[in-house]
């Protein structure tokens, strides 16, 4: 009775011996990916009875081959996959030799799916790039080998499939090849392997085939089995990013979290990555017990011997080798979202356990996938890849992604869907404000509130065009002005004829409009002032910014709120009829949208009274709540 689980333990310790690679496929739509990983199921004899059963059924019911088993519907299981013959997510697959473990990512081809393929990639040692030897190297084939490269791929098999279907011709696979290299050589693969396949009926797929005798190459499976992808983690610079200060109770205190690079042992020395602050090792704990070492993919409990300040989303470092620490850096960005990339807006930027606010300062250019040729652009549409400068709230520990994924790769979130927007690999951080700190002085905003008898605020009037919202301010300023308040008046037509003069009514200039009247405000709020700020500001995104950059209570959010209908009858600069004929373009209201306010502290509808009501009724607000002193 005994035997089987001695035979079981011997194969789970010999199953635990063998390395694991994890790679994915990828190219253009129909290319046969799907295929291929069913075959290398097939064929490695992984399929259970009742699923070879299944797969016969499903072949003669969404099959493409004819009589012919369909290995692709063993990975596409969505059912819009098999009707349409097409993968749209990302399936992963587990198999295994006497050699080696494999993890591999089936990738959808389409163009629209890129950010799938993206996913895939970003935890990969290993792409197949599959080719039609019918079609060659395609524009989706380009792209998913430059987005390899940029995630850390060095290591690319080539397979041009289907070369059944070009009659196992030479020249045929030899001209596509050549094509491929010529792009592929400024991408900086480690290794690149190029291989004639048919994925239908196995042509090296598992061993060299005789119907290309002329091919000297290894099979895939060999080449899978024997490539050397040692990412050597292990021999980078100790890195743990801490996702949970484990504090079961007063008599322990530990950093729990997974090594990103290195390798710790208890007495050695580590230092927070962002204050400097340096400890020793005294414990590394695990549900298994205490280790004598923990290396790189280890996920461990740390015990220091000191009382250090850290919390999640910092990162523990080795202290002779620290990451960079900065509020700024370069970066590479896939943009995974329908809505475009806007320099300017405030994002949620994730690493690792630590998620802050974030912007792209600077779009520097946009990537041609064709040509990789640098384009001028100011924003990033669906799929496209950028380099850009970000600048975050507070500074990051981070490395370059080429020297270590977990601490260069980040994600863009949208503050409001929470949808992920974009994958960024950091290039480098950006030295030039590192020696700017912040003038202590002795004369502050309290101090130059309290000379003016009053609470300094932000009175952000928001819109539509034609709404009211500059006549109401300008009423309110005048009835401050009356009880001796001090005020300023940022009127969005007129700051266009300086401050923003440069802008023009984009998205991408409306967010930058409003991120530099937001910063100017501020400076106003400090010098003590009540200002008032009249823009149809028409993004929540930008508001929520301005909102964050003043203290709780300084911004008053006014929304004037007047239908559309009302504001084009009043249209005093007969904009909305421009508008409407075309010869005003990204007019809020007609083909630019207004995103109204949720939540704001004053509501006005300018409907049911005159400005000069609404006016009165703003400022005995302010009076009640404590702003005119």
């Amino acid at each position: 009775m005994n035997a089987p689980a001695t035979n079981l333990k011997d194969y789970l310790a010999e199953q635990e011996k063998k390395s694991l690679l994890r790679f994915l496929t990828c190219g253009s739509v129909d290319d046969g990916k799907s295929t291929l990983i069913g075959r290398l199921l097939y064929d490695t004899k992984l399929l259970f009875e009742d699923q070879l059963s299944a797969l016969e059924k499903d072949s003669k019911k969404y099959g493409t081959t004819g009589e012919d088993i369909d290995f692709a519907l063993l990975v596409d299981g969505l059912e819009a996959e098999r009707e349409q013959g097409i993968t749209i997510d990302v399936a992963y697959r587990f198999f295994a030799t006497d050699k080696r473990k494999f993890i591999v990512a089936d990738t959808p081809g389409h163009e629209q799916y890129t950010r799938n393929m993206a996913t895939g990639a970003s935890n990969s040692e290993l792409a197949i790039i599959l080719i039609d030897a019918r079609k060659g190297v395609l524009t989706q084939t380009r792209r998913h080998a430059y987005i390899a490269s940029l995630l850390g791929i060095r290591h690319i098999v080539l397979a041009v499939n289907k070369i059944d279907l070009v009659d196992y011709s030479q020249s045929v696979f030899d001209s596509i090849v050549a094509d491929f290299n010529a792009f592929a050589a400024r991408l900086g693969f480690a290794s690149q392997v190029a291989i004639p396949m048919s994925a239908r009926f196995g042509v090296n797929v598992m061993t060299r085939s005789e119907q290309t005798p002329w091919y000297k190459g290894p099979s895939l499976l060999h080449h899978l089995e024997t490539v050397d992808v040692d990412t050597a983690l292990a021999g980078k610079p100790f890195r743990l990013p801490v996702q949970w200060v484990n504090r079961p109770n007063l008599d322990f205190r530990g950093f729990s979290g997974t090594v990103a690079g290195g390798s710790i042992r208890p007495g050695d020395r580590i230092a927070v990555a962002k204050s400097g602050r340096a400890s020793t090792v005294t414990r590394i704990v695990t549900m298994d017990g205490d280790l004598t070492e923990a290396v790189a993919g280890d996920a461990v409990t740390l015990t220091l011997a000191d009382e250090v300040d850290v919390s999640r989303g910092d990162v523990l470092v080795a202290p002779d080798a620290r990451p960079d620490v900065s509020d700024q850096f370069a970066a590479h960005l896939l943009w995974m979202a329908d809505e475009e990339l806007l320099p300017g807006r405030q994002y949620l930027l994730k690493m690792g356990a630590a998620t802050v606010p974030a912007s792209v300062s600077e779009l520097k250019h946009k990537v041609d996938v064709n040509t990789l040729e640098r384009l001028a652009g100011k924003t990033l549409a669906l799929n496209e890849v950028g380099y850009a400068n970000f600048s975050l709230s507070q500074p990051l520990a981070f490395d370059p992604y080429k020297d270590n994924r977990d601490t260069g790769g980040f994600i863009l979130i949208d503050r409001f869907s929470n949808a992920t927007v974009g994958a960024g690999m950091i290039d480098f951080g950006l030295r030039r404000a590192t020696n700017v700190h912040w003038q202590a002085l002795d004369i502050n905003k309290a101090a130059r509130a309290a000379m003016k008898g009053q609470k300094p605020a932000v009175l952000w009037f928001t819109g539509l065009s034609g709404s009211g919202k500059s006549t109401i301010a300008n009423l309110v300023e005048k009835s401050l002005a009356a009880e001796g308040k001090h005020t300023y008046l940022l009127d969005g037509d007129n700051v266009r004829h300086g401050l923003n003069k440069d802008l023009g009514f984009t998205d991408a200039d409306r967010v930058e409009n409003i991120r530099r009247v937001g910063e100017t405000a501020k400076l106003f709020a400090d010098a003590g002032l009540i200002v008032l700020v009249s823009f149809i500001s028409p993004f929540r995104s930008e508001r929520r910014m301005a909102r964050e950059l003043l203290q709780p209570g300084e911004f008053v959010e006014v929304f004037i709120d007047t239908p559309i209908e009302v504001c084009m009858q009043r249209d005093p600069k007969g904009l909305y009829e421009k508008a409407k004929a075309g010869t005003i373009k990204n007019f809020t209201g007609i083909d630019s949208p207004y995103e109204a306010p949720e939540h704001a502290e004053l509501l006005v509808k300018t409907v049911t009274a005159d400005a000069e009501t609404h006016a009165q009724a703003i400022v005995a607000w302010l009076r009640d709540k404590g702003y005119l002193g």
